[in-house]
């Protein structure tokens, strides 16, 4: 993980166990002229680490997180695409946005100084695709190769239909995740316009307040997380450190609006009820669930209202991004991979803020303290503009 909490997967962690908020004024940007003036920042990334210099001006932040995240996945894993059978290795990631700070980077030089100043490279730093081509390339890996794009369920989306992939036998292992860096005061100030993000930029580390009553939006960050799929006979035979198995996968769609949810949270119950038929596990065997809880005043009542009617009252429920604020198109991953971490240390991580209860959003919310728990199976639920509905199920091996 490289994420605003740290550079790789260890720091994260301890950040998220120990209740740290990554949320801060912007410094890469000048904000000065937007509503929401700050966001979930990764701070001392250094590309350089994973690539040459001619390498770096060829490649967006997008994929430069993703190849970074990449690197500590696969050398966590042990695991190096098998000789002679590189079609069965894919790449599949989630992004929802691709290189838009190239994208604005080359239409500022269209406008100031004409065509002619446009980067040869520009349609190749702006796809969405173009992170899990390179990790392709660096790795070997010659199988499906794609992008998923879902909004913020794509990195969730690309875990799902990864784990298909190999059930199917399709690919013995898939590199998959999710990946996004877009924090640009165009995609910042469109997020303003629509009034979906939190305003509160005199207490930033304050500001995503999932399931309280002053909740006022969500805050925008930037993220990636690769994970290694792996069939698990193959991972165990040679030794691979498992952190769980996908062992469910739930999606749908809310079919209502293009931006709000369902305010009965049909599509989420929908999702949850699959992922738990999928794994032929029960409710009461979920021994927590990892929200989406983006702090919306519309979304959280909706999720809330779908725990609660699915897995009942009293199951625990995190929201990390009340201290990595909403990575958009890597949400899914990451959380994915806390709520694994979750069941191989046994303990939920904290949710920040939850100082002010909202009755509508009544559930078990694991407030500003990690709670240690045994247990099982977790669920890691992930939602998009679009109507779109993720919820994986993941289980202790």
């Amino acid at each position: 993980m490289v994420t605003p909490l740290g550079l790789d997967r260890s720091s994260t962690w301890s950040a998220l166990l120990a209740g740290t908020s990554g949320i801060r004024p912007f410094q890469s940007f000048d904000a000065s002229r937007l509503r929401s003036q700050f966001g979930g920042e990764i701070r001392g990334f250094d590309p350089l680490r994973y690539m040459s210099k001619p390498e770096e001006r060829r490649t967006d932040r997008y994929a430069q997180l993703a190849i970074a995240a990449a690197e500590e996945a696969l050398a966590d894993a042990g695991y190096r695409v098998p000789e002679g059978r590189a079609h069965e290795v894919g790449v599949l990631l989630g992004v929802a946005f691709g290189g838009l700070s190239s994208l604005e980077e080359n239409h500022r030089a269209l406008l100031d100084r004409g065509p002619k100043r446009l980067s040869p490279m520009m349609v190749p730093l702006m796809l969405a695709n173009t992170a899990p081509g390179l990790l392709a390339m660096r790795h070997g890996a010659g199988g499906p190769n794609l992008t998923l794009t879902s909004a913020c369920a794509s990195g969730a989306h690309a875990i799902g239909e990864s784990a298909e992939l190999i059930r199917r036998g399709d690919c013995s292992a898939v590199i998959t995740g999710g990946t996004e860096a877009v924090l640009t005061e165009l995609c910042v100030g469109g997020f303003c316009a629509m009034h979906a993000l939190s305003t509160r930029n005199e207490e930033p580390q304050r500001a995503s307040r999932p399931f309280c009553t002053d909740r006022d939006g969500f805050v925008i960050s930037e993220a990636a997380c690769v994970l290694v799929l792996e069939e698990y006979e193959a991972a165990r035979e040679r030794g691979a450190i498992i952190y769980a198995e996908v062992a469910g996968y739930g999606r749908s769609c809310d079919a209502h609006h293009l931006t709000s949810p369902h305010p009965e949270g049909v599509g989420v119950k929908q999702a949850l009820r699959s992922a738990l038929r999928s794994a032929r596990v029960s409710p009461e065997q979920i021994g927590h669930v990892n929200a989406h809880a983006t702090s919306t005043p519309a979304g959280d009542v909706s999720e809330a209202r779908a725990i609660r009617e699915v897995l009942g009252a009293s199951v625990p429920v995190t929201a990390p991004k009340s201290m990595l604020g909403h990575t958009l198109g890597a949400a899914g991953a990451v959380e994915a991979a806390i709520t694994a971490l979750s069941l191989r240390h046994q303990v939920i991580p904290p949710t920040l803020n939850y100082d002010s209860p909202d009755p509508e959003c009544s559930v078990n919310v694991v407030a500003n303290e990690a709670r240690p728990r045994a247990m099982t199976h977790a669920l890691s639920n992930s939602f998009g503009f679009g109507g779109t509905n993720v919820s994986l199920l993941l289980g202790l091996v």
